[in-house]
């Protein structure tokens, strides 16, 4: 990957508006009119396109499991866990009622399967039995549930839970469950498995069990690849969905819908107006290099700056004004050890100067500190390289 300059001359002559009248536009729309709350954003950008009483606290259902989700993305990405790792299933896990791909106690089923299980069917013992071999405990896990959150800046959720099950306190808005999404849709692979119409488990066993996604829009909206469904009968019909087409991903979240017919009409309702007023331009894919930065007292001298995610710029078809450019701005004075992943800094999207946009920029790999001997090698590299002066 080449570094990427900050500004990107190649697009100064791309021109756009930003639809800072989304939400003007939005009131004309008559959707969600039966569901408690609802939003529809452009992924890469957060921009709000449509919104009713998106930070109205609601039970999630089993959308709650795009957090685990991420948590579990999270630990694959770190390499805590593999996707051909075995996950045996505790007494506890296989006793989950709800919607379950009916493990066994001490069943073992890999990493793969129980996303499978999760993403597909939404299975609560495949949460459960994920959530313990992550943190040690359902209760570990639920922690890490809310401090991602609480990292996040979601104010309006809390978890109990890792799988939507009936709990008192146990809440989250529209609002969040997007930027929940959002954080989810940056692992590209959750969508090997969130896409899947149907799959099976247990292949080449006399106990074959098939999985038919609860999100029948993945089957039936072109694009949909996307993301969770949930239903109690406290939260009625809720679904986190997500589609794209062409080079735009939209996320739409409907909680508190009568019924599954209603809940997909008013998703579907929201797609449609996404995809015929708005397109978007990439900038970036995530973990593209953009900068590379000093590192005093690094065991390597100099650092990849990567992005965290896709950068992109929203456009409204048909009305265009305005210059791009983009700017990284990288924390001072970083302390080593770096941590891969870690965030040091940020990149803003700006419009005639004006920025429109921001995301996370992360260390590219590991930085440990230097070693005596490596500092001093370094200094006397220095100083060879440094012009000699000739006294007169």
């Amino acid at each position: 990957m080449k570094v990427v300059a900050t500004a990107l001359a190649f697009l100064l002559g791309v021109t756009l508006i930003v639809p800072s009248f989304a939400h003007a536009e939005e009131a004309k729309l008559k959707i969600a009119e039966n569901s408690s709350s609802a939003i529809l954003i452009e992924r890469d950008t957060g921009e709000v396109l449509f919104e009713k009483d998106s930070d109205k606290k609601l039970p999630p259902a089993s959308m709650t499991k795009i957090m685990t989700m991420i948590l579990i993305m999270e630990a694959i990405e770190s390499g805590k866990v593999s996707l051909d790792q075995k996950i045996r299933a505790s007494e506890y896990a296989a006793s989950m009622g709800g919607s379950q791909i009916f493990l066994e106690a001490g069943e073992e089923m890999t990493v793969n399967d129980m996303l499978k299980g999760i993403a597909i069917a939404s299975g609560n013992d495949a949460s459960v039995a994920m959530a313990e071999a992550i943190a040690g405990s359902e209760e570990e896990f639920v922690n890490s549930m809310n401090a991602k959150a609480k990292s996040m800046g979601l104010k309006n959720t809390h978890f109990v839970n890792p799988t939507g099950l009936p709990a008192e306190g146990h809440y989250s808005t529209a609002n969040d469950m997007a930027l929940m999404a959002k954080e989810l849709l940056k692992y590209e692979l959750i969508t090997k498995y969130t896409g899947l119409y149907e799959d099976y488990l247990r292949q080449d066993t006399d106990k074959k069990f098939w999985l038919v996604n609860t999100n029948k829009l993945v089957k039936f909206y072109p694009g949909v690849d996307g993301l969770k469904t949930g239903f109690t009968s406290e939260a009625k019909y809720c679904l986190t969905a997500t589609a794209k087409r062409d080079d735009m991903r939209v996320v739409a979240v409907v909680m508190g819908a009568p019924s599954p017919k209603v809940r997909n009409a008013d998703i579907t309702k929201l797609f449609d107006y996404a995809f015929s007023q708005y397109k978007t331009h990439k900038l970036f894919d995530r973990n593209n290099i953009v900068k590379e930065v000093k590192v005093n007292k690094g065991d390597q001298p100099t650092m990849s700056v990567v992005t965290s995610e896709r950068v992109s710029v929203l456009l409204k078809k048909g009305q265009e004004n305005g210059k791009i450019t983009t700017s990284i701005k990288v924390n001072k004075n970083i302390e080593t050890p770096v941590k891969k992943g870690e965030e040091v800094g940020e990149l803003s999207v700006k419009i005639d100067g004006h920025v429109t946009a921001t995301s996370p920029v992360i260390a590219a790999k590991d930085i440990q500190k230097a070693s005596w001997w490596q500092l001093m090698k370094r200094t006397a590299a220095q100083f060879a390289k440094a012009p000699t002066q000739t006294v007169k």
